[in-house]
């Protein structure tokens, strides 16, 4: 017996008998420069046209000047009613624009709500000066997060957007950005679904978030608008539909380079329905749920629970639920002691002869080693196997 590695089926997981693989759906035709969709819920991509394409962000980088805002908010580095000053830098943006001035005082939860609303280019630059002391600070502080995060495509210039050299990202590093973002502080992400506010004192025609999916459809909350002359206009959009089994399902479209205001919200909803329609999601299991228990040697319990600390869920194409089947890949023998929240081999899923993705599995309640004469005779039996 192979004492290293040992392929364990997990029931199969065959949901029903199901006869040829089914082909995968075809996205519709889209009028933009690049696209990505993206099941957040399965964490998969279900569509993509020119997703590693290097592309200019215009407001979108706003998503990263976000993320750092959130997390000084999360580490206590600034309060949401903390008042920051606005400098002559910010107040002299140009672009889309909040529209405070050195005169005012404005809080963060003000200024962050002029970055995501107005998309104010005066609001980001007074929080990026709040955050890190200066601009340039804040934009090398962006650039190590992109590295953080997995966005080996992107270079930031600025924290606003405004067009520069090398200042680019893909269509694939955005959808990576708006899920940590979503994921990581879901405490701020209603600022993104709010569809119009403006500042005491500022002009009130300055009032109305530019993404018009709010205004048309009720699921989607998120995220951000950008358009400059090179960008074109881009929008990262965000949906989430109740589904029977499964509960809230969250799908992300990132669209790049339409050619108006109307198109990006045309094409990205047309992108997000294409995608609810034609994908099924599968809940194969709760988090926390045990999917193997194995057992174990020289520990203090017989077997050792395996399992996801979030929702294991797959989307598929429409009606082919039925060829789902799991494949569990673990470390044989087992031998204690193991931690709560420790990686010990995978799922891996597939449909049909099809792998689709493979997930970590982690322990889910710690086992410990047992005693000397435990250890020992264990020890004994694992000689005789």
């Amino acid at each position: 017996m192979n004492k290293f590695l040992k392929y364990l089926t997990c029931g199969l997981l065959v949901i029903a008998a199901y006869g040829a693989q089914a082909q995968m759906p075809q996205p519709p035709a889209l009028a933009v420069k690049a696209y990505l969709l993206m099941d957040v819920t399965a964490n998969q991509v279900l569509a993509a046209k020119d997703p590693d394409m290097a592309v200019e962000p215009a407001s979108l980088t706003k998503l990263m000047t976000a993320y750092l805002v959130f997390d000084a908010l999360k580490n206590r580095k600034i309060e949401l009613q903390q008042k920051l000053s606005v400098s002559e830098r910010a107040w002299k943006m140009p672009g889309s624009r909040m529209f405070i001035d050195p005169n005012m005082k404005v809080p963060v939860e003000d200024l962050i709500k002029g970055m995501i609303v107005q998309s104010g280019n005066d609001a980001t630059v007074a929080l990026a000066e709040g955050v890190a002391g200066s601009v340039e600070r804040f934009v090398q502080r962006m650039n190590d997060q992109a590295v953080f995060l997995g966005m080996h495509s992107t270079g930031y210039k600025n924290p606003e957007g405004l067009t520069a050299p090398g200042h680019t990202t893909t269509a694939r590093d955005l959808a990576v950005l708006a899920t940590r973002l979503m994921r990581d502080f879901p405490e701020y992400v209603p600022y993104y679904a709010i569809k119009k506010y403006r500042y005491d004192g500022t002009p009130a025609a300055n009032d109305t978030n530019r993404n018009l999916l709010l205004f048309r459809d009720a699921t989607v909350d998120g995220l951000k608008t950008g358009h400059t002359q090179a960008a074109g206009y881009c929008l990262v959009a965000s949906a989430k539909r109740d589904f029977p089994n499964v509960g809230a399902r969250r799908l992300l479209s990132v669209v790049l380079g339409a050619d108006s205001e109307n198109a990006r919200a045309n094409e990205s909803q047309k992108l997000l329905n294409w995608g609810y329609s034609a994908f099924d999601a599968v809940k194969l299991f709760d988090a926390n749920q045990a999917v193997v228990t194995p057992s174990v040697w020289k520990g203090k319990a017989p077997v050792l629970k395996l399992g996801a600390l979030r929702p294991l869920v797959v989307a598929v194409p429409a009606g082919s639920a039925a060829q789902l089947k799991t494949q569990v890949v673990r470390p044989d023998p087992l031998v204690a002691p193991f931690t709560k929240g420790q990686s010990v081999g995978s799922l891996k899923l597939f449909q049909g002869d099809k792998a689709l993705f493979e997930v970590p599995l982690v322990v889910l309640e710690p086992v410990e080693q047992a005693g000397i004469w435990g250890r020992a005779w264990d020890a004994v039996r694992l000689w005789i196997k």
